[in-house]
């Protein structure tokens, strides 16, 4: 299926490592130019390295996504560099769980920053430009956890359900100058964050993916290129009648669509 995404400017926020990372990717191959953030200089540099080695049009440059001023400086560089902007992936963001009464007020606001106002604030100089050119896509990564939270998994259940909203609302606003706005809701997806956190509990990545496989419909945890896989189609061409939805992307785990 010819994706039509040649020639398109993709711009993946957390693009460094784990699903932002595979999109990137994947975009790179489906011929679009791809400009990524993270916020190692040494690991967007790597990212964009194996990218401009594989054959891909790439830019990178370490941005903290939590700051607005650093968001600034990408975003012009990106489109200094590349003139436009057709495709934003709201990826930046980490899993940050806790008991909501042991949840201090610095966490709310890093998180809310990061995963909420970092992609209002990447959207609000994005749609400007897409609308000039006659539409774009946006595509927010949240979760599964912001339909349906389960206890102790604050904030960042709330800062993905404030995702949903946000996909929505924009949908809805945008829909006539032809910006496609979409979320993919992640469940249980391989990535360094996870195996990190593993690590540090002693055990290892293999063993932890086997015993939370078990609790998966499909038996196993998803790979990062199958989260890709869902990004790039809402921003391809075969999606060009697709806004303001969401789609789940965890084995069958969600008890809701």
């Amino acid at each position: 299926m010819e994706l039509g995404l040649k020639g398109k400017v993709a711009i993946v926020t957390g693009g460094t490592e784990g699903i932002g990372r595979a999109a990137a990717f994947m975009f790179a191959r489906e011929g679009a130019k791809i400009a990524i953030c993270g916020r190692k200089t040494e690991t967007v540099s790597k990212v964009v390295s194996d990218i401009e080695a594989a054959g891909g049009d790439a830019y990178g440059m370490a941005t903290d996504i939590r700051k607005s001023e650093d968001i600034d400086r990408f975003m012009t560089a990106v489109l200094d560099k590349f003139g436009r902007i057709d495709i934003l992936v709201n990826n930046a963001g980490t899993s940050q769980r806790g008991n909501f009464l042991e949840v201090d007020d610095a966490t709310w606001a890093a998180d809310l920053d990061l995963k909420i106002f970092g992609a209002i604030r990447c959207s609000r100089i994005a749609i400007p430009h897409m609308r000039k050119q006659g539409g774009g896509r946006i595509i927010n990564v949240t979760s599964t956890g912001g339909k349906q939270p389960p206890a102790s998994s604050m904030p960042t259940t709330l800062s993905r359900a404030a995702g949903l909203a946000l996909t929505k609302a924009l949908s809805k606003e945008f829909a006539p100058d032809n910006i496609l706005v979409n979320t993919v809701c992640i469940g249980k997806v391989k990535s360094g964050q996870h195996e990190r956190r593993i690590v540090r509990t002693g055990t290892t990545p293999e063993a932890y993916y086997a015993k939370a496989g078990k609790d998966i419909p499909m038996g196993r945890v998803g790979e990062t290129d199958e989260a890709a896989n869902i990004i790039v189609f809402l921003a391809s061409a075969a999606a060009s009648y697709v806004t303001g939805t969401s789609i789940n992307i965890d084995g069958g785990v969600s008890g809701v669509l």
